[in-house]
């Protein structure tokens, strides 16, 4: 274990090179494998099982996953100045994780009571929600790393968890033609992976404070709250469409939305690409009181990302059903037709995408504020609104409809939190020209 350690530390003088690099490793081989999973599960193990997997690893464990995370990794990266030890947040990870367990499987508890779901398909999705939940206490170890200036750590871990439990997943899947079983496997392998490339790396990291002070994981509940209320209604309007999609529709037609949002996947890894190396500098530049170059550092990530959300949305519009026809190839011969009709939701669902990755900078600035209250009252009005919508959208349009349905409410989203941003700007920049300041 020791030896495995010493591997992935890095000892050189270039580490901003090494964060650069293995963030970019771990975010892309994550993203990778949420794409590329739930269309191997279709061609090898059929639609409708395809279907289940694609709900359970990208919408309903993702939810529990939220759980489990409970906001913080912004509030934990961002925390310079050690307001909290890792102890602290440790120890508070620990609960939320058996939080997110516990209403996992009462949420599909409940639906196989209610007929809704069988013991089968609640079987793989209890499997899921837990390979999830184990991720999210990952995330813990990987939010110190990058609190402590060793992103690359996190981005090794993410990256070779991910190798670790995908490779053990398709060949248990190849092997037993088990779905149910393959999931089990992931899990275990997930849980070798936590302690191979984060919890027995995280020691030999000097500035690791383990100490667990009294009445701490109270303090950072109530100063999260907030956050874990937004990140929760966040997913639940990114994934309101797929939840209507699973109570309206099949299992087949939950695989092939999940499908046709897998762009949102890869938009959503570039975004984090921009916008995490500089999540630090932001933060310094606001405790410094720095308004100017802060706005300028904002601006210039928000120019990149709608520069790059028009040129995916226009090679979307040209070639999105050429690339949908190669999906149905590669689905195999069953597919063929299956997704290109949705050409035009495919191109709807990749400019939702972009828009969202902008709500995400904003998001991420509003953190460095601690503007969590403007937060969650932009997330709570656009929950009510997925919440009263997306059904209906879906009941009348089909998959088109829940496309229609997820680019209005990141829409919304963007420009909720670009007026709460600016809002909050200029009541801090004017605060500080009372007080003399920049």
């Amino acid at each position: 274990m020791k030896c495995l350690t010493d591997r992935l530390l890095y000892k050189g003088n270039d580490i901003g090179r090494q964060n650069m690099l293995w963030n970019i490793a771990g975010s892309f081989c994550y993203a990778f494998a949420s794409m590329v999973l739930s269309m191997v599960v279709m061609r090898m193990a059929g639609e409708d099982e395809g279907g289940i997997f694609s709900f359970g690893f990208s919408t309903l464990g993702q939810q529990m996953f939220i759980i489990a995370y409970f906001g913080i990794r912004p509030f934990q990266i961002t925390d310079g100045k050690g307001e909290y030890s890792f102890g602290d947040y440790l120890s508070h990870r620990r609960l939320t994780c058996l939080l997110a367990l516990a209403a996992g499987g009462l949420y599909l508890g409940l639906k196989v009571c209610q007929g809704a779901y069988t013991p089968y398909k609640a079987g793989i999705l209890i499997l899921l929600v837990f390979y999830k939940v184990a991720d999210g206490y990952g995330d813990v170890y990987e939010s110190e790393f990058q609190r402590q200036g060793s992103l690359y750590l996190t981005g090794k871990a993410n990256f070779f968890r991910t190798i670790l439990s995908v490779a053990v997943f398709l060949i248990t899947l190849a092997v037993s033609k088990s779905l149910l079983t393959a999931c089990m496997a992931a899990a275990l392998a997930q849980i070798l992976g936590l302690r191979l490339f984060d919890t027995a790396v995280l020691p030999s990291l000097a500035g690791t404070d383990w100490n667990k002070r009294p009445g701490m994981k109270g303090r950072i509940f109530k100063s999260t709250s907030f956050l874990f209320a937004s990140a929760f209604l966040d997913f639940y309007v990114f994934s309101s469409a797929k939840y209507a999609i699973d109570g309206r529709l099949d299992d087949a037609a939950s695989g092939y939305f999940n499908l046709i949002f897998m762009p949102t996947s890869v938009i959503y890894m570039v975004a984090n690409f921009i916008i995490r190396p500089f999540l630090t500098r932001l933060t310094e530049l606001w405790d410094g009181r720095d308004f100017k170059t802060f706005k300028k550092e904002l601006g210039r990530l928000g120019g990149i990302i709608l520069g790059l959300t028009v040129l995916a949305v226009g090679a979307t519009a040209l070639l999105g059903k050429w690339v949908l026809t190669v999906l149905e190839l590669l689905l195999g011969g069953a597919y063929a037709g299956a997704l290109s009709v949705y050409s035009g939701a495919f191109t709807v669902i990749v400019l939702g995408g972009g828009l969202y990755a902008l709500a995400n900078l904003m998001y991420y600035a509003l953190v460095v504020m601690r503007r969590q209250k403007a937060i969650f009252i932009v997330y709570l009005l656009a929950a009510a609104a997925a919440a009263s919508g997306s059904g209906w959208m879906v009941s009348e349009y089909g998959i088109m409809g829940a496309a229609v349905c997820y680019l209005l409410l990141m829409t919304g989203l963007a420009l909720g939190f670009g007026l709460c941003t600016l809002g909050a700007f200029r009541r801090e920049q004017k605060e500080n020209a009372r007080n003399g300041g920049r």
